[in-house]
């Protein structure tokens, strides 16, 4: 029997934003997968009228497997909004139906009707406005699945030998951001990091650089301590057991060709240290993985763009990565019964 291809729940994000324009694209690009948008449809109807894109939606049946054709359809999990939807203007009255498009594609993910879910941006602000606690995606899905600690990655593209940069803080301010970094979270981070790498990304052994936190990873100590008291001592540990880190490595020069040749991941210590270079190499095709989690979840890097919202001036590249990376991702799953 042939195994059916992978089924892939796309969450359109912000209604406002560009996250519908995305979808309807999405209709007219053929993928080696079973696709299934998690939306409103009649928003949807309404998005690709005003981008002059031609969009027939189909309502999901979990009993048919059918693959992602290109042809101008959609496969929607229709989820209502709770007000008109206007392009580039926010409402909260819709931000609860955001974060219900994200637990019908999590817990469906959680139950193997979906084998991944990728996810187009969302407005955390809006969505704090409406009077909900919300710190973003990654938060959203680690208490959703009662997950104790994700990691942040970012993929440059969808290639085998794509950049990819782990975060070992992510969204706090610079001068935080020491105090953040402990043994105990550094070494749970790497441990996430090098477990989904091998159960996820399918690399045997793993080669992971680490990157210091301090100008020339701290010079002995001269320009900080951090890397002499917590990196190194959780570098050295971790080796024992097998792991393949190399590090602490000072960042400006980590990125070097010659560094990254045969590497499988980079640990920075955090958001502005490793993403930038990430970005520069990606090219529009970045993708971020939430690591840690016990399903597959990628998602767009970048924005909610509101300004660009029904004015057809976007481009699908991060969404079609995404999409992408996490097909290959279940390749790596263990066989569902579906």
């Amino acid at each position: 029997m042939t195994k059916p291809l992978p089924r892939i729940a796309v969450t359109a994000g912000e209604p406002a934003g560009i996250g519908p324009d995305l979808c309807v694209m999405l209709a007219h690009q053929p993928l080696g997968a079973q696709l299934v948008v998690v939306a409103n449809a009649e928003m949807l109807q309404a998005r690709a009228k005003s981008l002059n894109l031609t969009l027939n939606t189909v309502s999901y049946d979990a009993s048919i497997n059918q693959v992602h054709a290109g042809s101008g359809s959609l496969t929607v999990l229709d989820q209502a909004t709770k007000d008109q939807v206007i392009a580039g203007q926010l409402n909260t009255s819709n931000s609860s139906y955001v974060l219900e498009t994200l637990k019908k594609a999590a817990l469906g993910c959680l139950k193997g009707e979906f084998d991944a879910m990728v996810t187009a941006p969302v407005h955390k602000g809006i969505i704090n406005d409406a009077g909900i606690a919300f710190s973003g995606h990654t938060e959203f899905l680690a208490e959703l699945t009662n997950t104790a600690q994700v990691v942040m990655m970012l993929v440059a593209g969808n290639q085998s030998d794509s950049m990819r940069v782990a975060l070992a803080t992510t969204h706090l301010a610079l001068k935080d951001v020491p105090q953040a970094i402990t043994k105990k979270s550094l070494e749970t981070t790497i441990r996430i990091l090098h477990h989904d790498l091998v159960n996820k990304f399918g690399i045997p052994n793993p080669r992971i650089l680490v990157a210091g936190l301090n100008p020339h990873a701290g010079e002995d100590g001269y320009l900080g301590r951090e890397e002499i008291e917590v990196i190194n001592p959780v570098l050295m540990s971790l080796r024992k057991e097998g792991m393949n880190l190399i590090g602490a490595l000072p960042a400006d020069t980590l990125f070097a060709k010659h560094h990254l040749k045969n590497a499988d991941a980079v640990l920075a210590m955090y958001h502005d240290q490793g993403l930038p270079v990430l970005k520069h190499a990606s090219f529009g095709e970045g993708v971020n993985v939430t690591l840690g989690l016990p399903i597959i979840r990628t998602s767009v890097d970048h924005g909610t763009a509101l300004d660009l919202a029904g004015t057809g001036k976007i481009e699908i590249g991060s969404l079609l990565a995404a999409i992408e990376l996490a097909i290959q991702l279940t390749k790596n799953k263990p066989s569902s019964a579906k």
